[in-house]
């Protein structure tokens, strides 16, 4: 079976991938604004699971970094600038407060910690609500044009939702890449117990304040796909409740597992929309369903499937040390 175990993941990823390009060409509007908005939460997801699952940094501040990166390309690409140009702006601006933000965790944990990341969530919605001058206050930015890709137009759902998928495409291999170096090894050491990843050698500062930055840059390119997506922005979407929203993808598809900001935000995102057909009941039914499972698997539905392959290899090994043993005695 482990012969065939690799091929088969490899079959499963290129069809989930197809499936993901060619399926929806058949959705109308709203389907495809939907997946392009799964698209969007799963890239803020991701930056958060950095933070929270590997790195162990408690934050409730990803929201507003969505919504800094969500202003900056709405301000750029409004003004002339192509929306590669603000995604960089985006990345550069989050990567810089995020930074600063992780000052904190230096000096405090956990509960602390969420309160400190807490204020300043609260402090960016201000901002984005007071600072009419800069982000059109309650009014908001309208008309936010969407960009042009080798003389391709992305107006239409379709094209700009192929933006949102290739945008994902990348910042997932980024971080398939990072978790694998030498820097993802940090995080989880820092995560498992900073005490011993300092008398290792690591250098828990520097990748305490690295979390959060990068964490925090990746939430800023989810906002700059945000913006051109919904093509007007006001305070409203960035307030705390998305970052409790970022927080329960991250918990209910499993923190510090690869797949399970994916997965998070899919049930997050499309689990609302399929049981719009209970009417006035689909809310409660949803928040029962997660209330439920966090009660039953609090390490998220990838958890449950960890826990199933660890005790599958444990009855195997288990296994295989009895038939050694009886073995060893037909010998004596």
């Amino acid at each position: 079976m482990s012969g065939f175990a690799k091929p088969l993941k490899i079959a499963l990823g290129l069809a989930v991938i197809a499936g993901l390009i060619i399926v929806p060409m058949n959705f109308n509007r709203y389907g495809l604004f939907i997946l392009s908005q799964w698209a969007v939460m799963s890239i803020a997801a991701m930056g958060l699971n950095l933070t929270l699952g590997y790195a162990g940094q408690v934050s409730l501040a990803q929201g507003a970094f969505v919504g800094i990166g969500a202003y900056a390309a709405a301000i750029m690409t409004t003004h002339g600038w192509p929306l590669p140009a603000a995604i960089v702006v985006a990345i550069m601006l989050s990567f810089a407060v995020g930074w600063v933000l992780g000052y904190p965790a230096l000096r405090v944990q956990h509960h602390y910690l969420a309160f400190v990341t807490l204020a300043f969530s609260t402090l960016a919605f201000l901002v984005f609500r007071n600072e009419s001058w800069l982000t059109g206050g309650i009014y908001g930015i309208s008309n936010i044009p969407r960009p042009h890709f080798f003389g391709i137009a992305t107006n239409k759902p379709l094209p700009f939702y192929y933006v949102c998928l290739g945008s994902l495409a990348i910042v997932s291999l980024a971080v398939w890449w990072l978790i694998r170096s030498p820097w993802g090894r940090a995080f989880m050491a820092l995560r498992e117990n900073p005490l011993r990843a300092q008398s290792l050698g690591v250098d828990t500062r520097r990748y305490t304040l690295m979390a959060f930055a990068i964490g925090s840059a990746l939430g800023g390119v989810a906002g700059a796909l945000y913006a051109p997506l919904t093509q007007y922005i006001d305070p409203v979407p960035f307030n705390l409740s998305l970052s409790l929203d970022l927080l329960m993808m991250v918990i209910v598809g499993g923190a510090g597992f690869y797949f399970g900001p994916f997965l998070g935000a899919m049930i997050a995102v499309l689990l609302p929309e399929w049981l719009r057909f209970t009417e006035g009941y689909y809310l409660m039914i949803y928040a029962v369903a997660v209330m439920g499972l966090l009660i039953w698997s609090p390490t998220g539905i990838l958890g449950i499937l960890d826990r199933y392959l660890a005790e599958r290899r444990t009855k195997a090994a288990s296994a295989l040390r009895a038939v050694a043993k009886s073995r060893l005695e037909t010998a004596q």
